[in-house]
């Protein structure tokens, strides 16, 4: 019998490739009512696999790969993203959103379809971008996507057009979180701190033939205190 035909034990599907994913899955989202499963590897996120399954939903909570489109088309997925649709569509949003001075945003639910970050929005919710380190603001992100995929499920609200100017965000290279030009120690410190996270590549600068690389910034009113992390630029070679 199908999973959408059945009211008693429907599934859901989680997809997420970071480790904050697993954790707000296993210590929330696996608690809610249905059957939830949990993947973390692109290549298991098949459409044959998913057809037996069967889910109601699809949640992606970060994910980096593009989903094919007959998975789009045979599924309700659903995408959770960190702007305030249409604004900054695209790639790298919390680095992009920090460097163009926000300190706050939305997290938006939206239907995803084979354009990126344009399909219908189901909910979005205030998002503080504030915290020492990239990963603290992408914990609590999950969480509030916990939160948000409890009242899909719960209230099955139908996802409503975007509307308003289009800005699209570009994903951000390994080369682009080279520090230069940066105007305050505000400046410096969100730089350095939108980029700690596992998984990102850290803020640095090369010097005479040695690599420097910054996390764990902290912020007073007349200087920066940070672990640095010095290597001989020909080791990565």
């Amino acid at each position: 019998m199908s999973n959408k035909n059945s009211s008693v034990h429907p599934t859901y599907v989680v997809a997420g490739i970071k480790p904050w994913n697993r954790r707000v899955f296993e210590t929330e989202i696996s608690g809610f009512p249905g059957r939830w499963l949990y993947v973390d590897e692109p290549d298991e996120l098949t459409a044959s696999w998913l057809d037996e399954v069967d889910p109601e939903y699809i949640f992606f909570l970060h994910w980096s790969e593009i989903v094919p489109g007959e998975i789009l088309d045979a599924h309700e997925c659903v995408c959770f993203h960190m702007t305030d649709v249409p604004y900054g569509r695209g790639g790298s949003p919390l680095q992009n959103l920090i460097v163009r001075g926000h300190r706050e945003t939305k997290m938006t639910a939206l239907r995803m379809v084979p354009e990126l970050d344009a399909g219908p929005v189901y909910m979005k919710r205030d998002l503080s971008l504030e915290g020492s380190t990239a990963e603290e603001v992408f914990v609590r992100s999950s969480r509030l996507s916990a939160d948000m995929i409890r009242e899909i499920i719960e209230e099955r609200p139908e996802p409503v057009p975007q509307s308003g100017e289009v800005t699209t965000f570009e994903r951000r290279t390994p080369s682009e979180s080279e520090l230069s030009d940066l105007d305050s120690l505000q400046d410096l410190h969100d730089f350095i701190r939108m980029l700690d996270a596992e998984g990102y590549p850290s803020a640095f600068f090369e010097h005479e033939g040695y690599r420097y690389e910054f996390q764990c910034s902290s912020l007073y009113d007349d200087r920066i205190e940070a672990s640095v992390t010095i290597t001989p630029i020909d080791a990565d070679k």
